[in-house]
């Protein structure tokens, strides 16, 4: 039996002593926000007198989401204590009845697929544009939105992600008109974007674009702990009594007061000190990506990429970093970042990593953030041999996602997860139906989904990210060697 998780506590302890620099989620970055909060031993509590009951909130609890609803502008605003997962799988659920159909964003976090299955929805998909060098995915055509709401009548809610894990952002606004015509509702997972309301340097949230159900993380780029999330109705177009029904489903019945009061602390520190912070932020912000745009080798996508692959707007709180055209792949990179500066990304990817900054970074933190990549950037520059400007950069060119890489679906997912399975080789699964999903976390996107058929394609790639370092998860089989996949089928 191994001892490292019986001392799960202590390592979290020495590893928050130590030197290791954060640029991933907990927005907070390990910076405190409330002197109260510091002791959770004594003030972790249940539903006791004059604390309120998070599913009949009569009083504390109720200020508090009233008092979230008038910092973020919203009509009405619940608490999330299962993260942004929960508001996913209620919002689409509140929206659908059994058996009904939805129109979603293709590059839709998981918990969105995982919604289709619990209310058995048929699933017609919206593909993002492609970017080939970095591997990002472009924004979500307003236009293809219309055309799919024509085609199908019988569409009950349209789900998007804006922004993605990268920071790009669809038209929402447009893509809520085009909604709207067909009256049907918008559900926007906009988890990675609960910052964008507090500053004019950020795109505008779809809070005020038309986003009738809007689902923020605000333990992603805000000061607040992990877990901690809020959605918002916008409109009439959804039921809130269906919604706090399903709400009342999908959260636990034991919620933390622990993580609501650091939700209340977050929307008091907004409201007091927020402005001042965030231009603080915006201003050191500045500075880190105009230094960044400045190297030879690795590669900043900027505001250049706007009107490129139906990208409406670019959150530029997000540095993605890429080796394109160096040779250095994204694992290696972060590899290079945490071993010898110190520096934990967000992710990696094939092509690059992403750096995730919040209004708690530190001058420090960005700084060891900006010599570590021009110090990488210095030796790819003598490895290279580069003389005079710019070398090897390749500025993202986005295109249609290719058909090649579209998973054909032959089965519901609620279909073939239900369905009798059996376990084969993943080298000799082609042209069989998957019972299982798979996605690289993060972002936990699925690149395959439970019915449909698995291609040669996908078995290569999965072959070449686990070369790369890369972790394919929702196998069953850890080792990647195996996928459940439907029987007789």
């Amino acid at each position: 039996m191994k001892e490292t998780g019986k001392y799960l506590d202590r390592a979290l302890y020495q590893y928050g002593k130590g030197q290791i620099y954060p640029f991933h989620m907990p927005g907070h970055k390990r910076q405190v926000v409330t002197p109260y909060l510091t002791d959770p031993w004594k003030e972790d509590i249940t539903e006791i007198t004059g604390f309120d009951n998070l599913h009949h909130a009569e009083g504390i609890l109720k200020d508090a989401q009233e008092y979230a609803a008038r910092i973020f502008r919203a009509e009405q605003t619940w608490f999330l204590i299962n993260g942004s997962t929960a508001g996913i799988l209620a919002a689409v659920s509140a929206c659908t009845s059994p058996g009904g159909k939805i129109l979603m964003a293709r590059n839709c976090h998981k918990a969105v697929y995982h919604a289709a299955y619990l209310r058995q929805l048929a699933t017609i998909y919206l593909y993002p544009s492609r970017e080939v060098e970095m591997g990002l995915n472009g924004g979500i055509s307003p236009k293809e939105v219309e055309t799919a709401l024509e085609q199908h009548s019988d569409i009950q809610a349209v789900v998007i992600t804006s922004p993605t894990y990268d920071g790009i952002l669809s038209d929402v606004k447009s893509i809520a008109q085009a909604a709207h015509r067909h009256r049907v509702p918008l559900i926007v997972d906009e988890a990675h974007g609960a910052h964008l309301p507090f500053h004019e340097c950020f795109p505008k949230s779809a809070l005020y674009q038309g986003g009738d159900l809007v689902i923020q993380s605000l333990h992603k780029t805000l000061p607040s702990l992990t877990q901690t999330a809020v959605i918002h109705r916008q409109s009439d177009l959804v039921s809130g009594e269906r919604l706090e029904r399903f709400l009342g489903i999908y959260q636990t019945s034991s919620p933390s007061y622990v993580l609501m009061a650091s939700m209340a602390a977050c929307l008091r520190y907004l409201e007091e000190e927020g402005k001042q912070a965030f231009d603080r932020y915006v201003f050191r912000l500045e500075q880190c990506r105009e230094r960044l745009g400045q190297m030879k080798n690795l590669y900043l996508p900027g505001k250049e990429i706007r009107g490129q692959g139906n990208i409406f707007d670019l959150d530029l709180s997000k540095i993605l970093v890429s080796g394109a055209g160096t040779g250095i792949e994204g694992p290696v990179l972060h590899r290079i970042l945490r071993e010898k500066y110190g520096l934990e990304m967000e992710m990696e990817a094939p092509g690059y990593v992403l750096a995730l900054t919040s209004v708690m970074d530190t001058e420090e933190g960005l700084e060891r953030l900006i010599q570590a990549l021009e110090g990488i950037d210095t030796v790819l520059d003598q490895e290279n041999g580069a003389k005079n400007g710019i070398h090897g950069k390749i500025i993202p060119s986005f295109e249609k996602y290719p058909e090649k890489l579209r998973p054909r679906q032959k089965m519901s997912i609620a279909q073939a997860m239900e369905s009798e399975m059996e376990e084969r080789d993943l080298e000799r699964s082609a042209e069989e139906i998957s019972g299982e999903f798979a996605y690289l976390y993060p972002p936990g996107i699925p690149l395959l989904a439970p019915g449909e058929v698995i291609s040669r394609e996908f078995i290569k790639r999965a072959g070449r990210w686990q070369e790369q370092g890369l972790e394919l998860q929702g196998l069953a089989d850890h080792s990647l060697k195996k996928i459940r996949i439907v029987k007789g089928k």
